[in-house]
């Protein structure tokens, strides 16, 4: 039974009763899927208002997964529960049971919002979406909030998820969106403090669309002070081509690198650095216009605590 969160705030503690004893690498996927939701769309040269994803483009993403083969997937651009449904009930017909899930609604009311599916039971749930923060005398939502829950990969092992979506760059009246952005990811890395402050040495990956490069405040924000215990690596996935951009932006023709998997001192030892990659395929335009990252792990503590 899929357990969906639709407000994040307090945490919610199950068991973990299913987490199997050994379940060998585990292959994580992280992936923006463009427009997985109901909006207004042009459908044979007709304005749709509440059309759904193209049947062709969500072929090409299943198609993709259907390759990669995830045992965990987080994704941005979910639409409500009922998409949440067809995305795990589509992967499952084609043999990926994905039964343990997290639905995070956005707070900006444009449905767009984070979900994780996994092979794994939801050990805790600690997801938000109504924190705030000041620009000037105005006070906004974080967006998209961000998706955080803690999955029983086996007896012994945990794996604490956080997945994000920044702020895009589309610019708005009411502030400025690299500062919105900014503001965000001040938010996001308190929260990553607070999980190492609790528990430090956890295997934490925080993943997902940050709408920025590497180099940029909010990225390096996330990532935290280089050198100290709390830093986050960024795994660097690359594609292969040897290629690390991950969103296509057609109006300006650009490609950047606005999508990352990083992960804790903790989790780094398990992680096998070779897979952790950019996927590729021929559709990859076709399923959405950012590109999936995935990476493997051995769910075995390996980091000194």
């Amino acid at each position: 039974m899929a357990a969906v969160l639709f407000f994040g705030g307090l945490p919610v503690q199950v068991g973990a009763a299913d987490a199997p004893a050994d379940p060998g690498p585990v292959t994580f996927v992280a992936w923006n899927l463009k427009n997985y939701l109901a909006m207004e769309r042009r459908v044979e040269g007709e304005v749709v208002p509440d059309a759904p994803k193209p049947e062709d483009e969500i072929e090409a993403v299943i198609a993709t997964l259907s390759e990669a083969r995830p045992d965990i997937l987080g994704v941005c651009e979910l639409g409500d529960p009922s998409y949440l449904d067809d995305l795990r009930e589509r992967l499952a017909a084609r043999g990926i049971e994905l039964p343990h899930t997290e639905l995070v609604i956005s707070a900006d009311g444009w449905n767009r919002n984070l979900a994780l599916l996994s092979r794994f039971p939801i050990v805790s749930r600690e997801s938000r979406n109504d924190l705030t923060y000041l620009i000037g005398q105005t006070r906004f939502p974080i967006q998209r909030g961000f998706l955080d829950v803690t999955l029983a990969i086996n007896d012994s092992y945990r794996l604490r998820c956080v997945g994000i979506h920044l702020k895009s760059k589309r610019e708005i009246p009411e502030a400025d969106q690299a500062e919105m952005r900014r503001n965000e990811a001040h938010l996001v890395r308190q929260h990553i403090d607070s999980i190492l402050e609790r528990q430090p040495g956890a295997n934490l990956v925080v993943y997902g669309d940050f709408n920025d490069t590497p180099n940029e405040p909010p990225v390096r924000s996330i990532r935290g002070r280089f050198g100290s215990d709390d830093y986050l690596v960024d795994l660097r996935p690359a594609d292969p081509f040897g290629f690390r951009w991950t969103h296509y932006w057609s109006f300006a023709d650009t490609y950047a690198r606005l999508d990352y998997v990083l992960a804790s001192s903790g989790l780094v030892p398990e992680i096998d650095r070779d897979t952790a990659r950019v996927i590729h395929t021929d559709q990859w335009e076709k399923a959405s216009d950012h590109r999936p990252l995935t990476f493997r792990f051995l769910p075995a503590d390996r980091a000194r605590r």
